[in-house]
């Protein structure tokens, strides 16, 4: 069962963060090139309990390369929440997955002139607690929940978490949960997602990866 569940919504797990489908209006429009963000923005491999097989990209090439599969969400405007699309064309950054016992982490640092609205995006997590994606892959069924951010002085925070099940899924059968905690100020976005039953404190690793972030982009 878990299995098919992985099946179903790998995308979410693996690429949604890079995604460059337009997104509804919880975010900004495009804008020119911002600066180049170098790879030592990113948190150094020995940071991030545990992970092994760190694989990364480039922001702008991933999202130079969007995702023409069809999919179709059951309560309108939930589309970006649902796939987690933080980030849309027009930004520049870097990032990396690593596998980590049960599951995996990433990392996005990216720059634009106008990172999303943390307080928007929290708002209509809530208004898409629970919705329907069906897609090529089949359907399943997408359940979130906003939690407390970490406090970052001057900057706004995101963190929620979401459980994607089969319908009709037993309650006692587990579904593939996704953890998101992403911190933005001016025109820099720090995003820190992990998949599976990781057991990182993402909050703490989030923070200290927007302190590490700082220093390579001159903040």
């Amino acid at each position: 069962m878990a299995a098919r569940i992985r099946a179903l919504v790998v995308s979410a797990a693996a690429v949604a963060t890079i995604s460059g489908t337009p997104g509804e209006s919880i975010q900004a429009a495009p804008a020119p090139p911002p600066p180049v963000v170098p790879e030592a923005a990113l948190l150094p491999p020995e940071t991030v309990p545990r992970a092994s097989a760190r694989d990364g990209f480039d922001v702008a090439s991933a999202l130079s390369t969007p995702d023409r599969r069809e999919s179709r969400v059951d309560v309108g405007g939930c589309e970006d929440v649902v796939h987690g699309r933080l980030v849309r064309d027009g930004a520049a950054g870097q990032g990396f997955q690593s596998a980590v016992p049960g599951g995996q982490v990433s990392e996005l640092v990216a720059r634009m002139t106008n990172p999303p609205d943390l307080a928007a995006w929290a708002a209509q997590a809530g208004r898409c607690s629970k919705v329907t994606v069906d897609d090529a892959a089949g359907t399943a069924v997408s359940t979130v929940t906003v939690h407390p951010a970490p406090a970052v002085p001057g900057a706004k925070t995101l963190s929620y978490e979401q459980l994607l099940t089969l319908p009709g899924q037993p309650p006692e059968l587990p579904g593939l949960r996704l953890r998101t905690v992403a911190i933005a100020a001016d025109d820099v976005l720090v995003v820190l997602r992990d998949a599976g039953t990781t057991g990182l404190d993402l909050d703490a690793l989030a923070v200290d990866a927007w302190r590490h972030a700082a220093g390579p982009l001159g903040r």
